[in-house]
C-alpha cells in the first residue's frame, strides 16, 4: 500500500493546524451503530465558508454520521467541537445557535401553520419567557421568501406536498441563522430547479456569511459543482477525504458505488453517468 494512499484512507490527506479556528471539528472521530462501522480515526476541520460534500450508497452511514457531529448521538471514539467548545461545554441553547440541523425526515406531530413552523428557527435566539418578536417574524418571512413559500405562511404544514415541506424544513434554518449547517439529503423531494435553488442559497451563505455546510447528497456532479471537499463513506469504516477535485472521480465514484462511472467535462464542470 503506498503512501497516498495510506494517506487519503484512514485519516485527513488536508490536516489543518491545530491553531485554525474551525466552526466544527471532529478528532479521531469512530462511529459505530449496531455492527456497522461508518468511519475510524476521522480528522476534520470545517472552515467558515466551506462546504463538504457526503456520499456513499445506502447504509454507508451518511446520516449515522451526520446526527453524531450535531450532538444528537455519542461517537464511539474521538471528539467533536463546535468552534473549539464540546457539545457539553456549550450547551443546549448556545450549541442550537451554532448548529443547524436538517433531518432527512420532518416529523409533523401537531399541526401548525407554515410561518409558526418556520418560527421555531429562532427559538434558540429567544429567552425563557420570550416571545418572537416583530424583527423575529420579519426574518422568518425573509427565508421563506428565499424558498419560494411566502405565499403559503398562512398554510396548515399537514396540507403541504412532500418538496414544499422539505423547503419549509430549509427556511426554518435560514430562520435559525446558524454558523453551521448540517443537512441530511436537503435535496429529498425537490423538484430539479428547487435543487439547484437550495443548493445556490447555501453556497451564498457560506460565501457572504462565512457559514459552513456539510451535506449528503446522491448526485456526483451536484456534488461535485457546490461543494469545496468531498467525504466518501464506503460502509465499512473506510473513508476518502480531500478536495472535491481530487476525491469525486470516476475512479474514486466506481469503487464507491459498486459501479463503473464515466466522468465527462463540460464547460469547465465535471459529470457522472453510469457506464
Amino acid at each position: 500500500m503506498n503512501a497516498a494512499f495510506d494517506t487519503a484512507f484512514g485519516t485527513t490527506p488536508d490536516k489543518r493546524p491545530e491553531s485554525a479556528a474551525g466552526h466544527f471539528a471532529a478528532r479521531a472521530l469512530e462511529v459505530r451503530i449496531g455492527g456497522h462501522h461508518v468511519c475510524s480515526g476521522l480528522d476534520l476541520v470545517l472552515m467558515p465558508g466551506e462546504r463538504l460534500a457526503i456520499l456513499g450508497k445506502n447504509g454507508a452511514g451518511k446520516s449515522t454520521l451526520l446526527a453524531t457531529w450535531a450532538g444528537l448521538r455519542a461517537p464511539q471514539g474521538g471528539e467533536i467541537l463546535l468552534a473549539g467548545k464540546t457539545y457539553a461545554a456549550l450547551g443546549a441553547p448556545a450549541a442550537a445557535r451554532r448548529r443547524g440541523w436538517l433531518a432527512q425526515k420532518q416529523h409533523d406531530a401537531f399541526s401548525s401553520t407554515v410561518l409558526e413552523t418556520a418560527l421555531t428557527g429562532r427559538h434558540p435566539h429567544l429567552g425563557r419567557w420570550q416571545w418572537e418578536s416583530d424583527e423575529d417574524i420579519a426574518l422568518t418571512r425573509a427565508a421563506l421568501a428565499r424558498v419560494g413559500l411566502e405565499a403559503l405562511e398562512e398554510r396548515e404544514i399537514h396540507t403541504l406536498s412532500g418538496g414544499e415541506r422539505q423547503r419549509l424544513a430549509i427556511a426554518t434554518l435560514f430562520t435559525q441563522a446558524p454558523q453551521l449547517y448540517l443537512l441530511d439529503e436537503p435535496l429529498a423531494h425537490l423538484d430539479l430547479n428547487h435543487q439547484i435553488a437550495v443548493l445556490e442559497q447555501f453556497s451564498r451563505l457560506a460565501q457572504e456569511e462565512s457559514a459552513a455546510c456539510a451535506m449528503a447528497l446522491h448526485d456526483p456532479a451536484l456534488a461535485a459543482r457546490y461543494s469545496d471537499r468531498a467525504l466518501l463513506l464506503f460502509g465499512n469504516g473506510e473513508f476518502l477525504l480531500g478536495k472535491s477535485e481530487d476525491i469525486l472521480t470516476a475512479e474514486h465514484l466506481s469503487r464507491l458505488y459498486a459501479h463503473p462511472l464515466r466522468a465527462f467535462n463540460d464547460r469547465g464542470r465535471r459529470w457522472f453517468v453510469p457506464d
